[in-house]
């Protein structure tokens, strides 16, 4: 089965890699990463080598999964002791490039589990979410993310915002098949533009997840249409304008005191650290949160590559740990104006 899959994956690879994504990249990283470029990019333009996480759905629980996991050698993610990590999250990982078959969408039927890159954990732990906050998940689709924190604690009230229409049917889909009715009434589906939610909900929100539109890394390198991929290409400057605009609006929604996580799944530091130093020089009432000890705990499981920023981690593709890109960044509002 794995020599199988395998094939399929190098076939993939053989048809689709987008030397002009990749040209463009390698200009980028190998100066933004210096030597760990040639590890990333291996792991990047090598689908065989990608790893998938188990997450567990609490609301379907199986034993026999759970088992069944153990015996094939999974084993849970973050073993250290990370100061926020609720025993209701099960997330397991195989240190193999193994890949469990997708469950289909049943319509009534639960879902037993969610696979994903256990990277896009970190920006859901971040956020500390407890039992009764509100929380805005503000670029939502296609919903691991707003699962994640479903996994962590009962919310008072979860908003899932997506301004795409294709993408925010995925997302209901994805809520539908994972969570169950009486929860759903505590869930808000909206198709709002980002930017405009915070003058919509102004100081409504405890904690605020903008999971944002960015240079997706992976999936990019893989455009087949590489007409279409140039165009991305030249339209990746105005990027981080619209991440910076939809975090002015997280700002607005979020309550004094409350946290902001800002993440992206890519490897630019013109969408990660200097939008972050940017919110961060624009607001006075805006502070960095320390997550260094997160990376601490986590070297086991990732490996990250340097920031420069106490409230910025950044989870690089390497051997054996082919998780990220992920970039993450913690804010808190003060009550000063």
């Amino acid at each position: 089965m794995l020599t199988r899959l395998k094939a399929k994956s190098e076939r993939k690879l053989a048809k689709q890699i987008c030397k002009v994504v990749l040209d463009h990249f390698e200009k980028q990283y190998s100066k933004e990463l210096g030597d760990a470029w040639n590890t990333v990019r291996d792991i990047l333009i090598s689908p065989s080598c990608w790893q998938y996480a188990i997450l567990l759905n609490r609301f379907n629980y199986s034993f026999e999964l759970e088992k069944d996991l153990h015996l094939k050698g999974y084993h849970t993610l973050f073993q250290g002791s990370l100061p926020y990590y609720p025993k209701s999250m099960k997330c397991y990982l195989s240190r193999t490039p193994d890949r469990m078959p997708s469950e289909r969408h049943q319509i009534g039927i639960l879902k037993k589990y969610y696979l994903l890159n256990a990277a896009s954990l970190l920006p859901v732990l971040a956020l500390e979410l407890r039992d009764g906050e509100k929380v805005l998940d503000l670029c939502s689709a296609p919903g691991g993310k707003s699962i994640a924190l479903l996994q962590c604690a009962y919310p008072g009230y979860l908003h899932c915002n997506e301004h795409d229409s294709l993408r925010l049917r995925w997302l209901r889909q994805t809520l539908e098949s994972f969570i169950p009715q009486p929860l759903v009434n505590v869930i808000k589906v909206s198709e709002l533009d980002g930017r405009e939610m915070g003058d919509a909900q102004p100081e409504m929100f405890d904690k605020v997840l903008v999971d944002a539109p960015c240079s997706n890394d992976r999936s990019w390198l893989f455009s087949s249409d590489s007409q279409k991929a140039a165009c991305r290409i030249s339209q990746r400057r105005n990027l981080p304008v619209l991440q910076v605009e939809l975090l002015r609006s997280a700002i607005k929604a979020l309550r004094p005191g409350g946290l902001l996580v800002y993440s992206t799944c890519t490897l630019s530091k013109a969408e990660n650290q200097d939008v972050i130093s940017e919110i961060l020089n624009s607001y006075t009432n805006i502070m960095p949160v320390d997550i260094k000890e997160m990376a601490r705990t986590c070297s086991q499981d990732f490996t990250f590559a340097p920031t420069g920023q106490e409230c910025g981690l950044l989870v690089i593709p390497d051997k054996g740990k082919a998780w990220g890109p992920m970039y993450v960044a913690k804010l808190k509002k003060s009550w000063a104006t």
